[in-house]
């Protein structure tokens, strides 16, 4: 299949997702280092920026769905099997639920336990909930675990993305790659 015949993701919604993309390539590895560094100055500080990037992916998914109202999004890309569309948009619907859930879980965690969130150190968000121990081990549990399954869905994505690009070379890649004209 030739890149002529596939249709490319608006310009606004590719520049979305890379910048996403990059957000959440940086926020997980934080997510994984901050807890395990010693308390004090250096943990506090990596849990500011994680809390920071985290609040910045979900203003830009808010952004992101705007994005998808206002311009759609192509057909899906001729040849694909029955199964790997559905596992496409079961993958891409569940990475847009989790870029909802995963702030918003941390950022009640972040409340419930006491902790100011302070977004790169320019205003603080108010709290999303009152100050409670054991709704902080929840929200702060479901937010770890869904992240580790976050974490499994960017890698399949990746992979997948790849396996298209590289393996099969199908175009479907780049229909999320700048350089394609569709505005």
């Amino acid at each position: 299949m030739d890149n002529g015949t596939i249709t490319p993701y608006a310009r606004p919604a590719r520049w979305i997702h890379w910048i996403n993309a990059a957000l959440v390539l940086l926020v997980i590895p934080f997510g994984f280092v901050m807890v395990r560094l010693p308390a004090g100055a250096a943990q506090n500080q990596v849990f500011d920026l994680h809390r920071s990037i985290g609040f910045a992916i979900l203003c830009l998914a808010v952004v992101r769905v705007a994005v998808r109202i206002a311009y759609g999004a192509p057909p899906p890309a001729p040849g694909l099997p029955h199964w790997q569309r559905v596992a496409s948009q079961a993958t891409h619907h569940l990475l847009y639920v989790l870029i909802f859930l995963m702030p918003l879980l941390g950022w009640g965690a972040s409340s419930a336990f006491g902790a100011q969130v302070s977004v790169f150190g320019l205003f603080t968000l108010p709290d999303l909930v009152p100050k409670d121990e054991a709704l902080s081990r929840f929200f702060g549990g479901a937010h770890v675990y869904l992240g580790f399954f976050m974490t499994a869905l960017v890698a399949l994505h990746i992979g997948a993305a790849l396996m298209h690009g590289i393996v099969r070379r199908d175009g479907v890649l780049s229909r999320m790659l700048p350089g394609l004209s569709r505005t």
